[in-house]
């Protein structure tokens, strides 16, 4: 099968055929329909997780795809399912991590890839939907969407008519921007340093765009009657940007870290003194939203049967496996939002 390796760190992927091996206990075999590229992909390929002593190993982690097989005491999916493939734990098998063979070599890899056209994939990291939900939305169930609702639900806790700031209006803004509007959230407020984004955050139900490459976020709020917001969420964890953010809080504020800060970076949070403000703010990191899968991707497929929660426009980019470096480029340079790998 064709899969997309990272070989060398910081180096584009290189497409080779890789190899399958027997399942082992809790493993299953999926064949990969479509797959998002994540920023946590950008991190990986940059060596930021963690992960420069795996290489060479595959890369992704949000996608749809259907159960080829099943391994041993495998009993939440069976052949033949349609699955999103999600990085967050749900039901089943921990397995130990899949192996591929590469070069004649045997490599290890993460619970779940989905790079390639054929994903060896530990049973906790896949969750059965109806056979007929959209592969686009399976897929951005697998991180962006479900990472968004959770973050706006689980840890924003956003109420009616709180006002909701989103840095960075890239694959998970745009998710972000689109659970906030669920929420009733007004209003929502998008920051990126690309004019670019202005259009597609507008779209997608943003009320204000802020450049905040050229403009005072606090000086732009200000033009729009606001002082202060109700709930903070960045997902570029740039130093800088996250700093000068912080003191925007209202007094029940609440600022969430979904992006992750540089290996080794600190971030000061200046004349903390503020915190104390009206019944205190708080300011977290979250991971993945506290999405649960076999609890909350039903839910959010019911939404969506139901035309309540929309995708429209979260995709604005489809490629093919063998285009991904340069889809990652334009993820990179703030040219796309999702991408969508067809397999």
């Amino acid at each position: 099968m064709k899969a997309a390796i990272l070989h060398t760190i910081d180096a584009p992927l290189v497409i080779a055929e890789v190899g399958l091996t027997p399942l082992q206990v809790g493993q299953v075999l999926v064949k990969v329909l479509v797959s998002g590229i994540c920023g946590a992909q950008l991190q990986e390929i940059a060596g930021n997780k963690g992960n420069a002593k795996f290489v060479p190993h595959l890369l992704g982690h949000e996608g749809c795809g259907i159960v080829e097989e099943v391994g041993p005491g495998v009993t939440t999916v069976q052949k033949g399912d349609k699955v999103v493939m999600h990085w967050r734990q749900g039901e089943g098998i921990e397995s130990p991590f899949p192996k591929y063979v590469y070069e004649g070599k045997e490599i290890s890899s993460g619970r779940v890839t989905t790079f390639s056209e054929y994903a060896i994939v530990s049973e906790n990291r896949v969750t059965t939907v109806p056979s007929d939900t959209p592969v686009e939305l399976a897929a951005l169930l697998g991180c962006g969407l479900s990472t968004a609702l959770g973050t706006i639900e689980n840890e924003a806790k956003a109420r009616f008519g709180e006002s909701v700031m989103i840095i960075g209006v890239g694959g998970l803004g745009v998710n972000l921007i689109t659970a906030a509007k669920l929420a009733s959230a007004y209003p929502i407020i998008a920051v990126d340093i690309h004019d670019s984004k202005k259009e597609l955050a507008l779209s997608m139900g943003a009320h204000i765009f802020i450049n905040a490459k050229t403009e005072s976020i606090a000086d732009v709020l200000a033009e729009h009657g606001l002082k202060k917001v109700d709930v903070i969420i960045d997902t570029a964890a740039n130093k800088k940007g996250t700093e000068a953010a912080t003191p925007l809080l209202s007094g029940t504020g609440r600022y969430i870290m979904v992006g992750q800060p540089k290996p080794g970076e600190s971030i000061e949070l200046l004349d903390a003194h503020h915190f104390f403000e009206g019944i205190g703010k708080t300011f977290s990191a979250t991971q993945g939203g506290r999405f649960m899968p076999h609890v909350d991707i039903a839910r959010y497929i019911r939404l969506a049967k139901g035309n309540i929660l929309s995708t429209e426009g979260i995709i604005t980019h489809r490629v093919k496996l063998e285009d991904v470096n340069e889809a990652i480029e334009l993820v990179r340079s703030g040219g796309a939002s999702r991408i969508l790998i067809e397999l």
